[in-house]
């Protein structure tokens, strides 16, 4: 199975598009949102075309391709115009025989085993650490990244294999 899996959009058309554009291109089944969906939260600043109706419009259109949990930033009002369940603070898949633990990440890490993936969003920081026994990856930030590269990028699963990419579809790491 493909997976496509994401974060922090916070409410940028532009960068859902380009997120949405590479999701086609990249033949996955499922787009995986790790929150912060549609609003910036008061922390950060405006993201580029800020439009968070434009982007729930947008991934309405592939709502039952989508899990979702929900970030810091995201609340009942969100749900109410996403066709998507958004409100599971976690959230588990199964595929290629890995047991994947999905979360914002700004909660408790829940108990893990050292053959678990545990991916979250939250910090705008891409990961790759396997430093507590379990694999820990974060995509980053779609909109607003906070890395020095300024990556804006997503992770695809395939095969058993996690590869980080740039929204210009370029793999920077790579993680089993």
């Amino acid at each position: 199975m493909k997976i496509m899996i994401a974060s922090d959009l916070h409410g940028s058309a532009k960068y859902t598009k380009s997120l949405l554009d590479c999701f086609e291109s990249e033949g996955a089944e499922k787009l995986i949102l790790l929150g912060d969906v549609l609003y910036h939260g008061p922390r950060n600043p405006l993201p580029e075309e800020y439009a968070p109706a434009q982007v729930a419009g947008m991934l309405a259109n592939i709502k039952q391709k989508i899990i979702c949990v929900r970030g810091n930033c995201d609340s009942e009002v969100d749900q109410m115009v996403l066709p998507f369940p958004i409100m599971a603070e976690y959230g588990v898949v199964f595929a290629d025989g890995r047991e994947i633990h999905l979360s914002h990440g700004h909660r408790q890490t829940p108990p893990l085993k050292e053959s678990d993936v545990y991916i979250t969003g939250h910090t705008h920081l891409p990961q790759n650490d396997k430093s507590e026994g379990f694999l820990h990856l974060n995509p980053g930030s779609v909109a607003l990244p906070k890395d020095e590269r300024q990556t804006r990028g997503y992770i695809l699963f395939e095969d058993g294999e996690f590869l980080f990419k740039t929204l210009d579809g370029k793999i920077y790491d790579r993680a089993k």
